[in-house]
C-alpha cells in the first residue's frame, strides 16, 4: 500500500469516517453505517465499494447482512495512522450519531 493511494482513498469525509469507525468498532454492517453517519444507503454503499476497491476494507456475508472490517492485509502503518487520527479527532466523529447507544434499533 503506497501512502499516496491510502490517503487519496481517505480524502472524502464520509470514507474517512467509515474508516475511523471500523478502526474503533472492528466490524459494522451497512445499516449501522447508515444510522451512525446519518447518510442514505446508496451513498454509504458507494463509499464502501470505493474503500474495498482501494484494498482498505473487506466484507463477509451473514444471511442478508454484509459486514465490513479493515482489510486483514492492511499494513500496520495504515492502522496506526487511523488510530492516531481517531485519537486526535474524536470531534470529527461526534458530528452526529456515532455510538450504538445513539441508534434506536
Amino acid at each position: 500500500m503506497q501512502a499516496l493511494n491510502f490517503y487519496k482513498c481517505l480524502s472524502d469525509h464520509t470514507r474517512l469516517k467509515i474508516m475511523l469507525l471500523l478502526s474503533r468498532d472492528a466490524e459494522l454492517c451497512v445499516c449501522e453505517f447508515v444510522d451512525v453517519l446519518d447518510e442514505i444507503q446508496p451513498k454509504i454503499s458507494r463509499h464502501l465499494a470505493q474503500l474495498k476497491q482501494c484494498g482498505l476494507i473487506q466484507h463477509r456475508r451473514e444471511g442478508h447482512w454484509v459486514y465490513y472490517r479493515l482489510h486483514d492485509k492492511l499494513p500496520d502503518w495504515c492502522r496506526e495512522s487511523l488510530e492516531l487520527a481517531l485519537l486526535n479527532n474524536r470531534d470529527f466523529l461526534d458530528q452526529g450519531k456515532t455510538t450504538f447507544s445513539d441508534i434506536a434499533l
